[in-house]
């Protein structure tokens, strides 16, 4: 096809899309390898469960420092060159990582990779849906924005299914196989953002080293402003601290756990299991219009985020009572806590889309990379407390302890979604015509 014929299509609702899920699901590849395996790598390079997550902490404090700064990069150069600093650095970040694992180097070089693949994730957050919002606005898409994000979180589900499953028989041979294809596909899905994304809808100007700091303290202003300041986001800013404490200590400890039900080291397993869980997202995903519903039966989707949580923690807790009541290790204790994470995976699908949909509309376009960022941010927060003393909980006592007190703490997000749906409901009434988008 001509370049400029390129161009034309890019510019177009259904390009802007296509060039989306395109981006969205090599990323998603290229990070899912590593999901099933990254726990039992760090264990087989020396670390014990409680350094995992200390680790894994390290990570989520990289994003706490970076999450604002790397959003006055997307507030101002573009969320392009943002998306494409954020593959680079990854790529880096990565090859870090196996470097550590083959030359012995030990816990705190792992601390110092993790911090660094969090610097490359925040460039990513916010960045890519505020693209994203932005384009579709400038084109004239008239359609549910929950419909694009339900399409982006089904394909993404498809290549985490894939790239789980890659990931966990690549580390049956070798652990540190995933992390070397991560970062060849990394390069792939740098090539593919340079040639499909453009600033669409949004206006570049350009970033001057001796203003950073000005210029990180005015969109952080912004973000204060039209995320905290703002009665309906931010509830959902403290549902993603919330999220944070249990989400990622979850998914990585999972790892751990469904091997301690199995009694077995099947490093395929976890693979298998994560994939499953990429599977029961995409049936999720494909509930969210039925679930939704359109025209003067739309719910509210504050209702259905709140239930959805409430059937999260209820999932969680019942993956810890196996734990704890399972007297021998085996199958049957495996395919249980099984079938349960993939109940909590359809849910997860469910609130992904529909979550995305109404923080975006909620927040200005001039500065949603910078809220979206911030919501990135509180999660963080969350995590970086979370998993330290989730870790120090399972090392102390269980993990499925730890699972037990985490679903405690996501039963929090179903107060705060309500208080979002009470912020609405005010806006509408005191101003109907006002309502950002």
């Amino acid at each position: 096809m001509p370049r400029r014929s390129h161009i034309a299509a890019v510019r177009t609702s259904r390009g802007v899309i296509g060039a989306y899920l395109t981006t969205n699901a090599l990323f998603t590849l290229a990070a899912s390898l590593i999901w099933g395996v990254n726990t039992l790598f760090l264990m087989g390079a020396g670390l014990d469960i409680l350094q995992v997550m200390l680790v894994n902490t390290a990570f989520t404090v990289g994003q706490i420092i970076f999450e604002v700064p790397t959003g006055v990069v997307a507030d101002t150069i573009g969320r392009k060159f943002s998306f494409l600093l954020g593959n680079l650095t990854l790529f880096v970040s990565t090859l870090l990582y196996v470097a550590s694992a083959h030359f012995g180097w030990g816990f705190w070089a792992f601390v110092g990779a993790s911090v660094i693949i969090g610097l490359g994730f925040t460039f990513q957050t916010g960045a890519v849906d505020a693209w994203l919002v932005d384009a579709l606005e400038h084109t004239g898409y008239e359609g549910a924005r929950e419909r694009v994000f339900s399409w982006a979180g089904m394909l993404s589900g498809s290549t985490m299914l894939i790239g789980t499953l890659a990931g966990g028989f690549l580390g049956q041979i070798d652990l540190a196989w995933p992390y070397v294809v991560r970062a060849a596909l990394l390069i792939g899905c740098f090539l593919a953002a340079a040639l499909l994304m453009q600033d669409l809808g949004f206006a570049p100007r350009p970033l001057r080293l001796s203003r950073f700091g000005e210029e990180t303290r005015t969109i952080f202003d912004a973000g204060v402003r039209y995320g905290w300041g703002n009665r309906v986001v931010r509830p959902l800013l403290l549902v993603s601290l919330v999220g944070g404490i249990f989400g990622m200590y979850g998914f990585y400890s999972w790892q751990r756990y469904a091997l301690d039900l199995l009694g077995k080291e099947y490093i395929w397993v976890s693979g298998v299991l994560a994939a499953a869980a990429a599977l029961a997202s995409i049936i999720g995903n494909l509930m969210v219009s039925r679930i939704m519903r359109t025209g003067e039966r739309r719910r509210k989707a504050w209702r259905v985020l709140a239930v959805c949580s409430a059937l999260l923690a209820m999932f969680v807790a019942a993956i810890g009572v196996v734990g704890l009541f399972a007297k021998t290790p085996g199958v049957v204790p495996l395919l249980v806590a099984s079938a349960l994470w993939m109940g909590w995976g359809i849910v997860f699908g469910v609130v992904g889309p529909i979550r995305q949909a109404y923080l975006n509309e909620h927040v200005p376009s001039a500065q949603r990379a910078t809220v979206l960022s911030l919501d990135a941010f509180f999660g963080d927060v969350g995590g970086a407390g979370g998993q330290p003393v989730l870790g120090w909980m399972a090392k102390t006592w269980s993990i499925p302890v730890s699972w037990l007190v985490g679903a405690v703490v996501m039963l929090l997000s179903v107060p705060l979604y309500r208080s979002a749906g009470g912020g609405e409901d005010a806006a509408e009434e005191s101003e109907p015509a006002q309502q950002p988008r």
